[in-house]
Formats: C-alpha cells, structure tokens, sequence
C-alpha cells in the first residue's frame, strides 16, 4: 500500500526579515512546496509535504530555528498570535488520511512541547473541538494569564508561555483555504471590520466554516477582509467574494499558501488574485 502524502503548515511570527525567513525555510530540512509571507501581517506560512512519520521532525526543526530568530515580545504585526509558531496544522488530503493526521500531529505536540519547551494547545478535532481564536484571544499577555488560573492547560509542555516563543498551537485538519480581499478605496478599516463581522461564520450574513477579521495594510495604503475558509465545499471562493462585493467592491483576492483546485470553482475570472498556487499543482512538480 502507498503511504499518505501529508501536508504540515506551520505559521511564524515572522514576515519581513527575509534572512530569518530564508534560515527558517532551510531548517526545515528538505524541499517546500510553497513560501508565503507578508510584512503587513508580519508573518509567514510554509507549505512541507512527507510521509507519516517524517513531517512532525521537520517541522520540529523548523521551529527551533525560529525561536532562535523571534522574538514575539519585539513584534509588530497586524494578525492575531500567541506564537513565535503560532500554528502547525499537520493536514491530510483524504478522509482516508485523517487518522494518520491525528497521530502525526499528536507526536508533533509531543517534540514542541518536550524538545523545545513550547507550551503545545491542541485545536479542532484533537482539541475537543475550540478554535485558534478561542486561544488567541487577548493575545500572549492574556494566555499567560489564563494559564496561570488554571482556566487553560497546554496539552504538551511547560504550564507557562516560552519567555520569547510564547505558545504553539496544532492541530489535525483537512486543508483550509486563507484568502485575502482587498477593498477598493474609500474603503476604511471601519469597513473592512464590519463587514468581516457580517460574512463570518454566525454573522447576520455568516456563512458556513468561514472566519473573519478586518484589517488595514499600511503598506499598501488599503482595506482588507482577511479570511479561513475551513471547508471550500460548503463556501466556495466564489460565494464569500459575493458576499463582501453586497458591501464593498474588492479590487484584489490574495492566496496565502496553497489550496485545494476545487476551492475557485466559478472563481470571477475579472478578480485577479495575488499567488494562486493550487496544492494539485505543487504535489505534481
């Protein structure tokens, strides 16, 4: 039988020091299937494929070299973290894949959390079910404080945040989409927030498996609905850009990472869309 093709996502608190990335990147220690960072968000998301048994050890050494290289005390960035690896999903490609997942991601909160002292919180499926966001919120200051009640416990690790890596959060997931829209201006962050709270998942306007956050990019001077779309079947890309376009005209989508070719089925072809990089292709090459 032939062994699975698994995917590990890690994301690090790291996307404008293109020296740390590059080192991060090699310590992973084989070929990536994609690199994405922003220096707005100030993060980055690297794509690794392998085996059962051979991802957690890479990323694992990835993660070293970034709590080497950030430190989340020193950071600014617009997206949400707790994390100088803020996550590592292990992702499988079939429902068939899903167990090996699971067992690939536990043995992965087991290195962070006993190798590299990472406080490990696990999400989704494996984390009876809470989300990033649940974790994440208030931020590492908030964390630590939760911690310390007793109100969170991390599922491997030290019961306190790395002093400069802050915590980890992993997970066993099938592959999530995150697509950017930017906004035509005038629009504000005002808009972008609001309308992000509209079209998320229990929103008035919520659409399935979607979340949502609204944020400014200075750098480019616009506003951007920045989402994950956990299950591409049940919203396509297509759905949630008509449903931003009811409350502002997009001017451009952003791929971050790759996704599933089935994810831009009746995709506006007008909208053009900043590194659309499909996970059939990268397996292919």
């Amino acid at each position: 039988m032939t062994r699975p093709t698994l995917l590990a996502v890690p994301n690090v608190s790291e996307g404008r020091d293109r020296a740390a990335i590059d080192a991060i990147a090699d310590a992973f220690d084989g070929p990536l299937l994609n690199i994405h960072f922003d220096p707005d968000h100030n993060r980055s998301v690297f794509t690794l494929a392998g085996t059962p048994g051979a991802l957690a050890g890479r990323v694992t050494a990835g993660a070293n070299e970034a709590i080497e290289r950030v430190d989340l005390g020193r950071h600014e960035g617009i997206h949400p973290r707790v994390g100088a690896i803020d996550v590592a999903p292990i992702v499988y490609l079939s429902d068939a894949d899903r167990g090996a997942a699971c067992a690939e991601a536990l043995v992965l909160g087991d290195l962070l959390g006993n190798r590299l002292q990472l406080p490990v919180f696990l999400y989704g499926v494996l984390g009876a079910g809470r989300t990033r966001a649940e974790i994440r919120r208030g931020g590492p200051s908030a964390l630590a404080q939760r911690i310390a009640t007793g109100e969170l416990r991390p599922d491997f690790g030290p019961s306190k945040l790395h002093p400069t890596a802050g915590a980890v959060l992993v997970a066993a997931r099938a592959p999530l989409v995150a697509f950017n829209l930017e906004l035509c201006p005038p629009a504000t962050l005002a808009d972008a927030k609001r309308i992000a709270a509209l079209i998320r998942e229990g929103g008035a306007e919520g659409l399935t498996s979607v979340r949502a956050i609204g944020l400014w990019l200075e750098d480019r001077h616009v506003a951007q609905v920045s989402t994950n779309v956990e299950d591409h079947r049940a919203t396509p890309l297509a759905e949630l850009v008509n449903a931003i376009a009811r409350h502002a005209q997009p001017s451009r989508g952003e791929l971050v990472g790759l996704a599933p070719r089935a994810a831009f089925d009746g995709f506006p072809a007008e909208l053009p869309v900043a590194n659309r990089e499909l996970i059939e292709d990268a397996l292919a090459k």
